[in-house]
């Protein structure tokens, strides 16, 4: 007999308590040869909205293969996503907190899950007229206006057009615009011009390294692993994929599917890195359908449906996958390897030992030829019109990018106890996408010229506490290539990077291997995680203290050959060395105060000397300000 760790579990007389006695006394039978199959579990309600303090009750309906059902809400674990917003007891029993807010109630009865969405809007009513005259550029807009209303949360105003170039600058291709392009943008008196800024940048050069740059934190693994040459032929199919606008869908299944030589088929890199069917699986689940299947590897999760079953027969497709050569040799691993597909291979469940045959994750068995790669059946099942996993966590990534959080956070686990924050919102965005033919470039048009897109982060009274409605910008930190790039521009003074040709970009390193304290300190991934590889991008000490003493920007700031020495020198006046550097670091010109600050930095150098310490003084001043540092 084991102890049960203390407490009571049972209370004699109650319910639980006569089962369990009916059960013993009945010979405590495992299974009967026909007894019915839990099948489904319904909650009611499905979806709440609930005052401050209000409380409401939930039922748990069970449905069997009989075609009965039941009250189990007594047998049923409960569990709330933001239990401050809306809690659950172990009755079922949910009660709304003092705040405003979203929560998500998970109810379990034995391996099957429903959820519960509960929301408590902002106290008092928004007139309706408020949002039917708020703009709408296209689809997107109508979804979220639709949710913020349904939540009484009003809209940021739109930000102005020099905030709007930035941001844009920023998101679609990873640079800042320069002076010229502002001053351009803001004297172009156009309607559309937002629209033709969109659709310039869509074709400029550097979106293919801005975008492959994102991938490859998903995609890179560390060349200490699978080699030098590999991972350089890796990084060069990624950046070459989205040069051409690959469509995503072809993306996948080109990775899925890959096979050849390591050193001539970037994308056959994936299965040197990834040698075994159950490493490859978390990845491939991970980042085409945005399920996490790494719990299920060794158990059914208590809160997730998919069990070792799902995972193994998952992995199987990739049990006939073949290598050649001298394989890993770490931490040279020099050689080439051909990715090949064998003639048989077999993985086998852990516990039963039994041969699991490929099988999808849900819908119906997929027909299999015994000659063809089972890659090419996954491929197909996962970019197929029924499965909506694969355009929604491809959208999910891509609005995160642009809007500052995604719809669903994070944004590859798309499950039911994490729910969309606008699920209209994310089936609209993965309808398009599938009809754009999951072309990225056409996705990033649709976000980036949306009302949405274009709103201020200046919070309004009601919307201050909104962070996943989109009522106003979400500021984020810039990614950390895209700020030692800008810090380059700024300066005017080139970064030297090992094993790049002169004049390369931080985008286009091709490994994180690569040294630069300034990327570390600023959160690129760390080069021994596996992938996909998660960014820091939160703030920290150490981001302030490098912009303020980092010897490299000390040497960018002050070079002889740098723009603050270019400007002190020019015949330019203070009035206009001040304009200049503002339009550089934050792509507008200076309010009036801020050039009387300009002025007084400017007011005793009375020298050379004097005037270029004072153009280095305003700039590295700037670089050290949250308005260089965040997207706005």
């Amino acid at each position: 007999i084991l102890p049960h760790g203390g407490g009571q579990r049972l209370v004699p007389g109650s319910s639980d308590y006569e089962t369990l006695r009916r059960w013993i006394e009945q010979g405590a039978s495992r299974r009967l040869a026909d007894e019915p199959k839990l099948v489904s579990v319904t909650l009611d309600p499905k979806e709440a909205v609930l005052k401050p303090k209000e409380e409401r009750q939930i039922k748990v309906t069970a449905q069997y293969s009989d075609g009965t059902s039941r009250d189990v809400t007594a047998q049923t674990a409960f569990q709330s996503s933001e239990a401050a917003i809306v809690g659950v007891n172990k009755a079922g029993l949910m009660a709304a907190g003092p705040l405003p807010g979203e929560a998500t109630l998970m109810a379990r009865y034995m391996y099957i899950i429903a959820t519960c969405n509960v929301a408590i809007p902002m106290p008092g009513q928004v007139p309706a007229e408020a949002y039917a005259k708020l703009p709408r550029k296209n689809f997107i807009d109508e979804h979220v206006w639709k949710k913020l209303q349904s939540m009484s949360i009003t809209v940021s105003e739109p930000c102005d057009d020099a905030t709007y170039l930035r941001r844009a600058h920023v998101d679609l291709i990873g640079r800042l615009p320069t002076p010229d392009e502002v001053r351009k943008f803001l004297a172009d008196g156009g309607s559309d011009k937002r629209e033709r800024l969109v659709d310039t940048l869509l074709q400029r050069p550097e979106f293919a390294d801005h975008w492959a740059n994102k991938w490859a934190d998903l995609l890179r693994p560390n060349p200490y692993h699978v080699g030098i040459k590999a991972t350089f032929t890796y990084d060069q199919w990624i950046r070459d994929s989205f040069g051409q606008n690959k469509p995503m869908d072809q993306f996948a299944r080109e990775l899925i599917t890959a096979q050849g030589s390591s050193w001539k088929n970037g994308a056959s890199v994936l299965f040197r890195d990834r040698r075994q069917p159950e490493e490859i699986t978390t990845l491939v689940s991970q980042l085409f359908l945005g399920i996490r299947l790494d719990c299920a590897k060794c158990h059914h999760h208590p809160f997730e449906k998919w069990g070792q079953d799902d995972f193994y027969s998952f992995a199987a497709f990739f049990a006939r996958v073949g290598h050649k050569g001298t394989g890993i040799s770490a931490p040279i691993s020099g050689s080439e390897e051909i990715i090949t597909l064998a003639k048989q291979g077999q993985v086998l469940h852990p516990l039963t030992k039994a041969v699991m045959p490929p099988r999808p994750l849900f819908g119906e068995p997929l027909k299999l030829d015994p000659e063809a790669d089972p890659r090419e059946a996954l491929a197909d099942w996962i970019t197929s019109p029924s499965n909506d996993y694969f355009p929604q966590v491809m959208v999910n990534r891509v609005w995160a990018d642009l809007m500052g959080r995604g719809i669903v956070e994070p944004v590859d686990d798309l499950r039911a106890t994490n729910p969309p924050s606008n699920p209209e919102l994310i089936a609209a965005l993965a309808k398009q996408f599938r009809e754009d033919k999951f072309d990225l470039k056409k996705l990033l048009r649709h976000i980036a010229t949306s009302h949405v897109y274009s709103l201020s982060s200046k919070p309004t009274k009601e919307n201050g506490a909104d962070t996943r409605n989109y009522s106003r910008r979400y500021r984020t930190r810039m990614r950390a290539e895209v700020l030692a790039d800008a810090v380059c521009d700024i300066t005017g003074v080139e970064e030297r990077y090992e094993a790049m040709p002169q004049g390369s970009r931080a985008s286009q390193l091709w490994s994180h291997r690569i040294d630069s304290l300034f990327l570390d300190t600023f959160g690129r991934p760390d080069p021994n995680q596996d992938p996909p590889c998660e960014r820091i991008s939160e703030g920290a000490v150490t981001q302030i203290l490098h912009l303020m003493n980092g010897p490299d920007i000390y040497r960018k700031v002050t070079s002889d050959e740098g723009r603050p020495a270019e400007l002190a020198a020019s015949p330019k006046t203070p009035e206009q060395i001040t304009e200049e550097i503002y339009l550089l670091c934050y792509g507008r010109l200076p309010s009036g105060e801020e050039q009387e600050i300009g002025k007084q930095v400017f007011a005793a150098a009375n020298t050379p000397a004097a005037r270029r310490q004072a153009t280095e003084d305003l700039l590295w001043a700037l670089l050290n300000t949250p308005e260089f540092v965040f997207n706005d």
